[in-house]
């Protein structure tokens, strides 16, 4: 790789992020994303402690960080490296189909490690997947497909002038 082909790394902590990802607390589950390169990956973190409102009504005496939590925290991380392209001009992204995998149970005090990668991306439709981590051992694993509508619709088929909807 010549200097001109040098790759930009970005970072940003929870206030910065909320430039690329569209949820707000409580719904945010990245605390800080260490390392991204748009179009290509992102990594990070969630810190979980026993104030997260999710643990006090999941398996009372015994909580841990539900399936849907989890699958929406790395979804949140796949997110990232598309968003951060320069053609993205809004966050708004539509998830379509995913798939997890589930490996260990996630407990109050836990760090979450997330690794996310783009498979594919064009035209505004790509497809991702993101593993995490608790103290080296993998956590969960999920599989995205998702789509930018902002970038999508710039190639849809528009109507010639005169034409009738088949609909």
């Amino acid at each position: 790789m010549n200097k001109l082909e040098e790759k930009v790394v970005l970072s940003f902590d929870a206030y910065e992020l909320q430039k690329y990802e569209p949820n707000r607390y409580p719904f945010l589950f990245i605390d800080r994303v260490t390392e991204c390169v748009p179009g290509e990956y992102a990594k990070g973190y969630k810190n979980l402690t026993n104030n997260e409102w999710f643990f006090p009504c999941h398996y009372e005496g015994h909580p841990f960080m539900p399936a849907a939590i989890q699958t929406e925290a790395l979804s949140q991380m796949i997110t990232i490296p598309f968003t951060t392209l320069p053609e993205v001009k809004d966050i708004k992204v539509v998830g379509s189909r995913w798939s997890a995998v589930f490996h260990r149970e996630i407990y109050p005090g836990d760090r979450l490690d997330i690794e996310a990668f783009i498979r594919f991306y064009r035209r505004g439709v790509g497809k991702g997947f993101a593993k995490s981590y608790v103290d080296g051992e993998l956590a969960c694993e999920v599989e995205l497909t998702l789509a930018i509508p902002s970038i999508l619709d710039q190639y849809r088929p528009r109507k010639k002038t005169g034409e009738k909807d088949l609909c």
